[in-house]
């Protein structure tokens, strides 16, 4: 999955980062599975930009919440 900018964040409708944000921690989910097995090598270094995107997208749910 691409990183998102802000900018791109803040385009999305409540709806579809909520689906991103589902799709996402998905894939994080999947990563640490593979690391805990032993597994991972090549992609160990896409858990922390998965986490960030995270972090922007529930930023920007709340911030929504908030307007």
């Amino acid at each position: 999955m691409a990183r998102f900018s802000m900018k791109t964040i803040r385009a999305f409708n409540e709806k579809d980062l909520k689906e991103k944000i589902q799709e996402t921690r998905s894939e994080l989910a999947k990563l640490r599975v593979d690391g805990s097995k032993g597994t991972l090598r090549k992609e160990s270094g896409k858990l922390k930009p998965l986490r960030h995107d995270i972090a922007r997208m529930m930023t920007r749910l709340n911030e929504m919440k908030v307007k």
